[in-house]
């Protein structure tokens, strides 16, 4: 009897321990959506310009001439007939424009110019209207050139990220990052804002499909997030500090005796 029953208790702790615990699977229930909760998911993402933020703004028209200065050099300061000169990494301290404590920053011609709290697309408008004053036909392109995000914690590459696109989502993130740990808890994801100064935090749940409704499923810049462990790998972890304590008192009091009982065997071969 017991050699039936060993084998078929063997094959049952084989699967169950093969088995994905549900709390480990992304947005559970994804496939049940009805058609209205996917239309409330589609989302326009518009991000805004921030204080510190480094832009790069071009300046073109068809007069080249008089677009030139609202670009500063290398780029825009060729003179008619010349080849434009390439942009490379080296020269882009020429041509960016940080945005100051104040939300506004010096541009050509136009001088101080609040941009601090408009979308990539509104400062695009707004420029261009300011500048058609003295160019009326005008195209004006805003990148911001610093856009960093970060992630920390039971991930595969806890690390800061330089986003060439700012259209990035906390999954694009976890895809950057090499994906989560397995101990890592997937309802307990905390995203840290910073809003010119006033600190966000926001509890993410990646388990649930309202996550992709939510207004912080894609991020800004400067945003940071932090998977916490579940509470297997916390015990695992204190389980594991405590035990390499006692094996450290251990290995002291066995070191202690072994030299006492050398000092004494020594004693006694000279006696």
């Amino acid at each position: 009897m017991n050699r039936f029953f060993l084998p078929v208790i063997c094959i049952i702790v084989l699967f169950g321990s093969c088995r994905t615990p549900k709390d480990v699977a992304y947005f559970q229930g994804l496939g049940n959506l009805t058609e209205e909760q996917k239309e409330s998911m589609n989302q326009v993402y518009n991000p805004k310009i921030c204080i510190d933020d480094v832009l790069i703004i071009n300046v073109t028209s068809p007069d080249r001439e008089s677009a030139a200065p609202y670009n500063p050099p290398p780029y825009g300061y060729y003179k008619p007939g010349e080849a434009e000169i390439g942009i490379s990494a080296e020269t882009q301290n020429l041509y960016t424009y940080l945005v100051d404590e104040e939300g506004y920053i010096n541009f050509p011609v136009l001088g101080h110019v609040k941009i601090a709290g408009l979308t990539i697309n509104e400062a695009n408008r707004m420029m261009e209207d300011k500048i058609r004053e003295s160019l009326p036909k005008v195209l004006v392109n805003i990148q911001i050139a610093n856009f960093k995000v970060g992630i920390f914690g039971e991930v595969a590459h806890s690390n800061l990220y330089y986003i060439k696109s700012i259209r990035v989502s906390v999954l694009d993130l976890i895809a950057m990052a090499g994906n989560l740990n397995i101990n890592a808890d997937r309802k307990n994801v905390w995203l840290i804002r910073d809003n010119n100064g006033d600190k966000e935090y926001i509890k993410m749940d990646l388990t649930d499909p309202e996550l992709f409704a939510s207004p912080y499923f894609y991020l800004q810049q400067n945003d940071m997030v932090i998977v916490n462990p579940n509470d297997a790998q916390k015990r695992n972890s204190r389980y594991s500090n405590e035990n390499s304590f006692r094996l450290n008192i251990f290995t002291s009091v066995i070191s202690v005796i072994a030299t006492v009982f050398s000092t004494i065997a020594l004693v006694k071969r000279d006696l």
